[in-house]
């Protein structure tokens, strides 16, 4: 009772001695890579206005509203709230961003199309917990967001792939004119240093981070990590996507001409998730790829640790190289 905050979601701990810090120097979270960035986007922009449906600690916005008080709303326990008032300030000039978990935006699904999209208001939202969660379960598994707002006209979707890129596509959508998403998961990524300027990178475009040959790894967010282990072994080409929408149609046109076959490889749903986006894609220019979809199977998620949970499902770089050998074995020979 004297700290809810702290006892919310608490893990282990000796009740007679209550929590204590675990200590060491743990890496950055990203949800601490996003509480640094809306601290200096907001330094850098008056307009800004943080958005939270009670989530200030989880969300990473505790020093955005000790620095910018006049500029944070906490709106309660109110989703659908949150987004509605997101795109009333929208209307009015000011440029919001909505700091909640990927799992608590399905609540205000209704709001997000009909009082943001349709509108083409410029809102950002900065979707926490996206993929495995872990310890929280599967009501609290981000699992749906790639599927769900993919399907929404004028959105953007952007998936980074470690601490930096989160920062630079933060930014990145923050500055596109209309609704955006960069969706990151809990805890700490692969530990790239995250550099403090605000630049941006062009929106709908992907990174090539190694060229092989035969098979192209297609990665959306920070199973790139996974992925990369796995083509330097094989010998594969490895793209940064970056974005789900738009995809980076030019690269994936290049690599159709150069590759035998497709991984894509997300922490999401597979039912309409980034690899049907480029299957669809493939399918309208009459392009007949192989393509192998490595994303969450039709099951909710239950507790564990992360590590373990993506094993489960083979999403570690062992099961993600098993499945690559077993579904392209002739083209790998």
């Amino acid at each position: 009772e004297e700290d809810p905050v702290l006892y919310h979601g608490p893990g282990k701990f000796n009740p007679s001695e209550g929590i204590k810090s675990s200590g060491g120097v743990a890496k950055q979270t990203f949800t601490q890579v996003f509480g640094h960035w809306i601290c200096d986007m907001g330094s850098a922009d008056k307009k800004l206005v943080g958005i939270t449906p009670a989530m200030r600690e989880g969300s990473g916005l505790v020093e955005f509203e000790k620095r910018f008080p006049e500029r944070y709303f906490d709106v309660g326990i109110a989703e659908q709230h949150a987004v509605t008032f997101a795109g009333g300030l929208a209307c009015e000039g000011l440029k919001p961003v909505v700091a909640i978990y990927s799992t608590f935006l399905q609540r205000a699904y209704d709001q997000l199309i009909h009082d943001v999209a349709l509108q083409n208001l410029d809102v950002t939202f900065a979707l926490d917990r996206a993929g495995i969660v872990g310890a929280d379960g599967a009501t609290h598994a981000g699992n749906y967001d790639i599927a769900y707002l993919r399907c929404i006209p004028n959105m953007v979707v952007s998936v980074p792939s470690d601490e930096q890129e989160c920062r630079l596509l933060l930014s990145t959508c923050y500055h596109y004119e209309g609704p955006s998403s960069v969706r990151y998961p809990r805890g700490s990524g692969a530990g790239a240093e995250t550099l403090g300027s605000l630049e941006t990178v062009a929106i709908g475009k992907a990174v090539q981070r190694r060229k092989g040959s035969k098979i192209a790894l297609l990665a959306f967010g920070p199973i790139l990590h996974e992925a990369a282990k796995v083509a330097e072994k094989l010998g594969l080409s490895l793209i940064d996507m970056r974005f789900v929408k738009p995809l980076d149609e030019e690269m994936i046109l290049e690599l159709a001409k150069s590759h035998q076959g497709f991984v894509t490889l997300e922490e999401g749903a597979l039912m309409g998730g980034a690899g049907s986006a480029v299957i669809e894609f493939l399918n309208q220019r009459d392009i007949n790829l192989p393509v192998l979809q490595l994303a969450y199977p039709d099951l909710f998620i239950d507790h564990g640790d992360q590590n373990a949970l993506r094993a489960e499902i083979n999403l570690d770089a062992k099961g993600i190289e098993q499945s690559i050998q077993q579904r392209f074995a002739e083209i790998l020979k």
